[in-house]
């Protein structure tokens, strides 16, 4: 089928990276139009002006738009946002849990809602700014990702949610680029967003300070849990100021004179406790996966080898997980690895094949 058939809708955040997507769908022939959903309330939430759908985010996708040419919505779903993302965040968090919100918005924001709307406002396929690619297993005709060129760049990880109808509907036209390059095709287009920095914050969390959140979420928060006990080796050693605000592998401002470095190796939300160790005891190779969502294969049998990564800066690890009957796994690495944290994401590779991934328990 011809490009100039195809309609896309081009998820664009005011950042360089969509606004490229946009330009490279436009010069290809197909009929483009533009996306911007407005995600977090402002008189809610402190605005944080250098986090993506900022009111600074959205004018510039708009100004893009106008430059490009083409037709730009504004959507707001701060409603909707609220209720699936900050409101999981906050809980999760309140469940002495480390949650990944980039996760969860992209599986039920923006290839939910904004996928909807963009289908009903014409699109063919929905178009994003993610380092990744989408392929088509010739087996079964499942789609999955794969890592795109640019590994530095890599977004696989926090796409492994996302499903087989959403896949087929999605193009990443980064995919074959790096980084540099994607800024120089701003640059000779002069696009408004050219030299816009990467985003490295989560959106709604002002001044990258989740705590804050917590605060404005939860008044009592600190009325109700400070001074809860910290254990070292079986002996309380101090008090804490709220077990929320801790994550595993947090050293610094614990405030804990014990002569040595010590981390925060266990949150114990039911009986407000935060439990410390020495270096060697943040250390494991057994855990939990649930929540699983398989790409590659529908299923499989027995246990697979591959790379395990357990954060998004992780560089992954060798290990086997095995699927059981109630959609979680059990993961084993073949060498420890430090800090594997419940509510974060665990994604399996094969290769540059993201095989499938869930929250760690």
């Amino acid at each position: 089928m011809d490009n100039n058939k195809i309609t896309v809708a081009v998820a664009m955040s005011g950042g360089v990276d969509s606004s490229v997507s946009a330009a490279l769908m436009k010069e290809k022939g197909y009929n483009v139009f533009g996306l911007t959903i407005k995600t977090w309330g402002y008189d809610e939430i402190p605005e944080n002006d250098t986090g993506c759908c900022s009111l600074d985010t959205i004018y510039r996708a708009q100004m893009v738009a106008d430059q490009l040419g083409i037709r730009h919505y504004t959507l707001d779903f701060t409603e909707k946002f609220n209720e699936v993302v900050i409101e999981n965040f906050v809980s999760e968090y309140m469940k002495g849990r480390t949650p990944n919100p980039c996760v969860l918005c992209n599986k039920s924001i923006k290839w939910g809602p904004l996928l909807e709307k963009s289908q009903n406002l014409g699109a063919d396929y929905l178009v994003t700014g993610h380092y990744a690619k989408i392929k088509k297993n010739t087996e079964n005709g499942r789609y999955f990702i794969e890592r795109p060129e640019d590994k530095q760049k890599d977004q696989s990880y926090f796409l492994w949610a996302l499903s087989q109808s959403a896949l087929s509907k999605t193009l990443f036209p980064l995919s074959e680029y790096n980084k540099p390059e994607i800024r120089k095709i701003a640059s000779t287009l002069n696009l408004k967003s050219a030299s816009t920095p990467d985003s490295q914050e989560i959106c709604f969390v002002p001044d990258n300070d989740y705590t804050k959140l917590l605060e404005i979420r939860i008044p009592e928060i600190n009325k109700n849990l400070e001074g809860g006990d910290v254990i070292y080796k079986g002996k309380i050693v101090g008090k804490h100021r709220g077990y929320p605000y801790y994550t595993i592998g947090q050293r610094k401002g614990l405030y804990i004179a014990l002569g040595k470095p010590v981390y925060v190796s266990q949150i114990d939300a039911r009986n407000n406790v935060i439990v410390i160790d020495d270096e060697e005891g943040l250390f494991s190779t057994d855990f939990y996966i649930k929540n699983v969502n398989l790409m590659y294969y529908e299923h499989f049998e027995g246990v697979k080898e591959l790379l395990i990564k357990v954060r998004y800066k992780d560089s992954g690890t060798m290990g086997t997980i095995e699927l059981l009957n109630d959609n979680r796994i059990k993961a084993k690495l073949f060498s420890p690895k430090k800090s594997i944290t419940p509510g974060q994401s665990a994604v399996f590779y094969e290769g540059d094949i993201l095989i499938g991934g869930g929250i760690i328990e």
